[in-house]
């Protein structure tokens, strides 16, 4: 345990500000060929951001020498963190027998019939290369069976990069609306307002106001979308009495349940809606379960997924993708997935318990005006002084923006990689140490922020 707390520590030791900055003349040249100089905006969330050199485990190394432990991890989608050994290995064998084919793999059938074993819910699936994309194809499937047009969903939630799940996800006090019937709120400039009228929006964790709204558009809805943790409306769990609302009532009305777990599924062996007891009709899944590599996946219901049946009389919804279950996806995944079982997902799990109060403790030793949420092996720092109930309490102020973003510079500085909400996943390869070095920097950072 004291080699432990060394390296952890150490991480930090290395951080330091180069006199040459190799990754800011890297930026001056991606600005010149990329929007923004980058294709992912989530990775400019500084002035110049780092270019990684490697990674290994839970620490990234940038292309100026300095190494941090990474509470970040793709979000969320590197569960072993990074060059899992195993992984590596195993993909490299594929990869030299081929990388993607016009023809069927076993790699595919292995990997499917591990993920339908991990949960009652999962009777099929179907890989597509994205989480955008299963969420994509859950809509698509349930409209296919239902007939219905319209989807709900929750306010604030992110589900990807499609017109529909879109409606809503930054909404701010200035356009948002009354609780009572919250507006569809473009997120794009030039969304269809066609689509946004095919979206019911809804209060996360409110029930009585879900459901009226949710009345309002009885026999129209295919389904409700539901992430039982969603990042953006503030990373805390869904209340179980609004998800056995949500599912009594798609019940009631015809409508299908679908739960978005592309980073929930990581909470529980059979992913969140385990621990509620119930299954959605249709789950999204995506990130970890494809060992580092690109990937979504669509499971669910046998008679719902027979939508996606080619061998139909009719077939109501075709589905295709050059690179869907390619075999190295296929592969990394696999032994992802079966590496993390049920005592690794318990050891993960009992890690997050242990960051989500060891900075409920620093916030109370420094009386900052801040708090955390979280579940499994996830957690978010909040600069309010109350736990955010849903997203319109945990939409932050100007001034809590800038104190975020002082955190976020101060745990950069003292050697850790976050998500850009001040938001963290944790990695197989981390230990307590590990755990106790970003509470021990959080505690600081609180302290010099005020």
């Amino acid at each position: 345990m004291k080699k432990e707390m060394n390296m952890a520590t150490n991480s930090a030791k290395e951080v330091a500000t180069p006199t040459t900055s190799h990754s800011a003349e890297l930026f001056a040249r991606a600005k010149r060929v990329m929007p923004g100089g980058v294709s992912r905006n989530t990775v400019l969330w500084s002035s110049v951001p780092p270019y990684v050199a490697y990674g290994k485990g839970c620490r990234v190394t940038d292309i100026d020498g300095v190494t941090r432990i990474d509470f970040a991890n793709n979000v969320a989608s590197l569960i072993h963190g990074h060059a899992y050994a195993p992984i590596v290995e195993a993909a490299s064998a594929q990869l030299a027998l081929g990388s993607a084919f016009m023809m069927a793999t076993e790699q595919e059938v292995l990997h499917a019939e591990h993920l339908c074993s991990r949960s009652d819910g999962f009777d099929q699936i179907r890989f597509v290369n994205s989480g955008t994309e299963a969420v994509m194809a859950a809509l698509k499937a349930a409209r296919a069976f239902t007939g219905r047009p319209k989807i709900a969903k929750v306010e604030g939630a992110y589900h990807g990069a499609y017109d529909y799940v879109e409606t809503s996800q930054g909404s701010s006090p200035a356009n948002w609306g009354a609780v009572d019937h919250p507006n569809r709120v473009p997120l794009v400039h030039g969304q269809p307002q066609s689509a946004m009228d095919d979206v019911v929006v809804i209060p996360f964790n409110d029930v009585d106001r879900s459901i009226a709204l949710l009345n309002e558009h009885r026999g129209e809805l295919a389904c409700v979308l539901l992430d039982l943790m969603p990042h953006r409306v503030g990373l805390k769990p869904a209340s179980r009495e609004f998800v056995t609302a949500m599912r009594e009532w798609t019940v009631k009305n015809g409508a299908l349940l679908v739960l978005d777990e592309v980073i929930t599924f990581r909470t529980h062996y059979g992913g969140a809606q385990q621990g509620y007891d119930i299954h959605g009709d249709l789950t999204a899944l995506g990130k970890m379960i494809g060992g580092g590599f690109p990937v979504g996946a669509l499971a669910g219901r046998a008679d719902v997924m027979q939508v996606l049946n080619p061998g139909a009389a009719k077939l109501l919804f075709p589905l295709s993708g050059t690179f869907s279950a390619n075999p190295v996806t296929m592969t990394a995944g696999r032994i992802a997935m079966e590496h993390f079982d049920q005592p690794a997902v318990a050891r993960l799990n009992a890690l997050g318990e242990r960051v989500r109060n060891g900075i409920a403790q620093a916030i109370h030793r420094t009386k900052a005006c801040a708090s955390v949420t979280g579940g499994g092996s996830m957690f978010r720092l909040h600069m309010k002084a109350d736990v955010p109930a849903n997203y319109r309490e945990a939409y932050p102020s100007a001034d809590e923006n800038r104190r975020l973003k002082m955190m976020l510079e101060h745990l950069f500085d003292q050697g850790f990689l976050m998500v850009g909400t001040c938001t963290g996943m944790l990695s197989t390869p981390m230990t307590e140490a590990d755990i106790d070095a970003l509470v021990a920097a959080m505690e600081s950072g609180l302290r010099k922020i005020g």
